[in-house]
């Protein structure tokens, strides 16, 4: 199965953000993409002495080019592409982050295989609205992926007051597509009883792609996510919770065991159309059996404007604090080795975002 899973992925590999025709004409193909530059200061400090990535620059932290083609109402086809930096070559890479064939069998029934999204961090991506200025909580502390390789389904039903995806995958993440012995599930659903309000739940279960056939895995890593989100009027406001077990890749493997849990919460206000305030809280502790006092505090505060259609402007600061130890996020290794040392992550700068 894998086999053909890699020939589509072949197929459709060649672009950006996943714009899925389903129910176009015969024929129809769409290009599209979208973009995340910014111009900061970095400060980042562990036990008070400055560490990289500190100082001034800009970065294109994602750039997906995507090409959707729609054989018939049924059938399309989508290939999206992203890149992104590695140290070990000191070089930009360029990799599929979505390939898949789809059927729309139905609102109740869109099914794909290859490459895409998952059920929960896009989810929560559309809900919080400003990914382009920084991940959201679990894909911020890389307790999950956005997206996977596998069979994937999705739905509506009542009218789309309520939602669910399904996804059964090789575990690894959407940049390694490799074989495993068994494969993980993960699933969602969520509800919207009243208008504006957003309730959803999900669950992932597997080995995250470290058991194959000729190795064995002494854990299996687990996942719960909740997440609540109220629009009315001008303003937003919405909380994220997660509680994961053995949720990294030596914990699968090796162990002991470990556990982590954290939540998320933002909000804001949009006084004009073209202008909003926004700000976010998380609080996490990402190592509860082993290194119960590693701690991570991170809060964010922006303003956004709306420059034109497709293209959003921020001016934003972040500040990160990882207390005894280390954490990789998405912004970079915060800390240090000991269990003694602490770190303090401080970014502020122009954040935008381009679609097309």
């Amino acid at each position: 199965m894998y086999n053909h899973i890699l020939k589509i992925a072949v197929f459709s590999a060649c672009a950006g953000m996943s714009l899925a025709v389903t129910g176009a004409e015969d024929g129809a193909t769409t290009v599209g993409g979208k973009a995340y530059f910014d111009f900061t200061n970095i400060d980042n400090t562990s036990n008070g002495e400055k560490v990289d990535p500190s100082g001034t620059g800009a970065d294109a932290k994602r750039f997906y080019l995507s090409v959707s083609h729609g054989f018939d109402a049924l059938w399309s086809a989508n290939l999206t592409t992203d890149f992104n930096y590695t140290s070990a070559t000191n070089e930009t890479q360029l990799f599929v982050k979505k390939a898949y064939l789809q059927a729309k069998l139905s609102d109740a029934a869109i099914i794909s295989i290859g490459s895409n999204d998952l059920p929960w961090i896009p989810f929560v991506e559309t809900l919080y609205g400003y990914r382009y200025v920084e991940n959201t909580l679990i894909d911020r502390l890389k307790f999950g992926t956005s997206a996977d390789w596998g069979l994937h389904l999705k739905g509506k039903q009542m009218g789309g007051m309520v939602k669910y995806a399904v996804s059964v995958v090789n575990g690894n993440g959407y940049k390694n597509p490799s074989r495993s012995k068994s494969m993980d599930i993960s699933a969602r659903i969520s509800v919207n009883p009243v208008k504006g309000l957003t309730l959803g739940a999900a669950y992932r279960n597997g080995k995250l792609g470290q058991e194959t056939q000729t190795t064995s895995t002494a854990n299996t890593a687990s996942r719960v996510d909740l997440v609540a989100d109220y629009r009315f009027s001008m303003y937003n406001v919405g909380v994220e919770y997660f509680n994961a077990k053995n949720y990294t890749s030596t914990a699968v493997s090796t162990g002991p065991e470990d556990r982590a849990d954290g939540y998320s919460v933002w909000g804001t206000v949009t006084p004009t159309e073209k202008v909003a305030v926004f700000a976010r809280y998380d609080y996490a502790k990402p190592s509860k059996d082993l290194n119960n006092s590693l701690k991570d505090t991170y809060y964010n505060l922006g303003v956004s404007y709306k420059a034109r259609k497709h293209v959003d402007l921020a001016l934003v600061y972040k500040y990160d604090k990882v207390e005894n130890g280390s954490i990789s996020t998405s912004n970079g290794n915060i800390g240090g080795i000991n269990t003694s040392t602490n770190g303090q992550y401080r970014e502020i700068g122009l954040w935008t975002q381009v679609k097309f």
